[in-house]
């Protein structure tokens, strides 16, 4: 299993509406062969900054799989309007430790 990891800014003022938008937003990934979570956390320090964490089986999941797919489009139209910059997606192995 793969972290796909990924720091959301939000554009100043559009919380509320983004966050609505990735509840609208969720049933287009979770529908992803290879989908195994997703969590999405609002920064404390920084209201306007999410971090975006999604298990995949594998980075082809993600990036062939769900990218390649018309749910990508929707999940696109719906929340890429509200990055400012556009986020840095990356990916995460195996754990190399875990309490």
């Amino acid at each position: 299993m793969i972290l796909e990891h990924a720091i959301l800014n939000v554009k100043p003022g559009e919380a509320e509406a983004f966050e609505k938008a990735m509840a609208d937003a969720l049933p287009y990934i979770s529908a992803s062969a290879g989908f195994r979570g997703l969590e999405v956390r609002r920064c404390i320090e920084d209201p306007d900054k999410y971090v975006l964490l999604v298990k995949w089986d594998s980075v082809e999941a993600h990036e062939t799989g769900f990218r390649g797919s018309e749910r990508y489009r929707h999940w696109r139209d719906l929340l890429h309007p509200f990055y400012d910059p556009f986020p840095t997606v990356e990916h995460y192995g195996e754990p190399i430790a875990k309490a």
